[in-house]
């Protein structure tokens, strides 16, 4: 099943809700330091509502450590941003993907962008938005990599 991989995350409510969509779908999802803010954040806990126990939750300290656990289990690095090559909707998702979205303010850093093995990008119809909120962005690409595999029978 792929995975969620949140890079230098920034607003805890996002995290939040993302950890509840990775809960309700049972998807792992990966924490990469430096986060902007602290795992016990109220906000955080609170968007998340009492679904924390159901997250498979990791931490990373830096991206070189997640680089390290993503060699050793395998799977391609999907890096999602506004400047990415491939639309989302039309690439073939596989079951042992890892979904890369950057922080809020400067989406993926250079670094992990370079690591991946190809960059996608959820179309929007109006130029004058920037991107979508990362929430969002993350429940809409999980949930077509599930459609695509057979995950919403």
């Amino acid at each position: 099943m792929p995975q969620v991989v949140l890079v230098n995350p920034q607003i805890p409510p996002n995290t939040g809700n993302i950890a509840r969509t990775c809960a309700a779908t049972g998807t792992e999802l990966h924490l990469v330091g430096p986060l902007g803010f602290e795992i016990s954040d109220r906000y955080l806990k609170r968007a998340g509502l009492d679904y924390w126990p159901y997250v498979k939750l990791n931490y990373h300290e830096t991206l070189e450590d997640f680089k390290t656990v993503h060699q050793q289990r395998g799977g391609r690095c999907l890096g999602f941003s506004v400047r990415g090559s491939s639309n989302y909707a039309q690439f073939q998702f596989q079951d042992n993907d890892w979904l890369l979205f950057g922080s809020e303010t400067t989406g993926l850093p250079p670094t992990a962008l370079s690591a991946c093995d190809t960059t996608l990008y959820i179309p929007m119809a109006q130029p004058n938005v920037r991107s979508l909120n990362l929430s969002v962005s993350v429940a809409v690409s999980l949930f077509e990599a599930r459609r695509q595999l057979g995950y919403l029978q």
